[in-house]
């Protein structure tokens, strides 16, 4: 499924290999821009990259985030049992990313 959104004046652009997914994890998509938004200043688009893969030792679930601001774009993945507790889990380093970028 591919679903693309202008969510606040930011291209959303959220991409899930053969997976429907529930009103919740687009909420927390959202919730996550917000909470970016706060740290990076200006965000210009956002690819969410969403995907279950078999075999997984730490989880089946794997969300991976580029986030276009001004100057590099920043990027994280992470692999967990929950969506929302992964892309929880992505938030955080981006945050960690978009701070070390705000602080040069």
């Amino acid at each position: 499924m591919n679903y693309t959104e202008n969510y606040r004046g930011i291209k959303l652009d959220i991409q899930s290999i053969e997976l429907n997914l529930s009103k919740s994890v687009h909420e927390s998509i959202r919730n996550m821009i917000d909470k970016l938004e706060r740290c990076a200043g200006t965000i210009n688009f956002a690819d969410v990259y969403l995907k279950t893969e078999e075999n997984a030792n730490t989880g089946d679930k794997y969300v991976k985030v580029r986030l276009g601001i001004p100057g590099p774009d920043v990027f994280a993945e992470e692999t967990g049992e929950y969506w929302e507790s992964t892309l929880k889990r992505v938030t955080e380093k981006l945050e960690k990313q978009l701070r070390k970028a705000n602080d040069r």
